[in-house]
């Protein structure tokens, strides 16, 4: 297991995400860089990270935990970009607003996202 990449038509390719990282629901394959990628995409967000949830009918969810810039962006805000970018399968079930420094880190800076399912349990 390791890097999920694409070909493009040109024969370069784009990273997708790390296999490791996917969440499936409902059949579906879910890589959580494509829904960090649109929420990090709202100025009002400084960071952002999105981990598997346990859910009786799908398997599992995507949940996002996000350090927001601003204290006026909201849930209802971010949820409405992410419907407007993304399947339905792929949006997240809930956003989590933490600090910025809530993220737990490796020592490398990396979000451990373990961590983050641990507080979803």
């Amino acid at each position: 297991m390791g890097d999920v990449f694409v070909r493009n038509p040109d024969g370069t390719l784009d990273f997708v995400d790390r296999v490791k990282y996917l969440i499936k629901s409902g059949g579906e394959n879910i890589y959580p860089a494509e829904i960090e990628r649109v929420l990090l995409s709202d100025p009002g967000v400084a960071d952002a990270a999105v981990v598997r949830q346990k859910d009786e009918r799908w398997g599992e969810v995507p949940v996002a935990f996000v350090a927001r810039c601003e204290d006026a962006l909201t849930e209802t805000m971010l949820l409405a970009r992410c419907r407007k970018q993304l399947a339905g399968f792929k949006q997240p079930k809930a956003i989590h607003f933490i600090a910025l420094d809530d993220f737990p880190r490796s020592a490398s800076g990396k979000i451990q996202r373990h961590s983050l399912e641990e507080r979803l349990a």
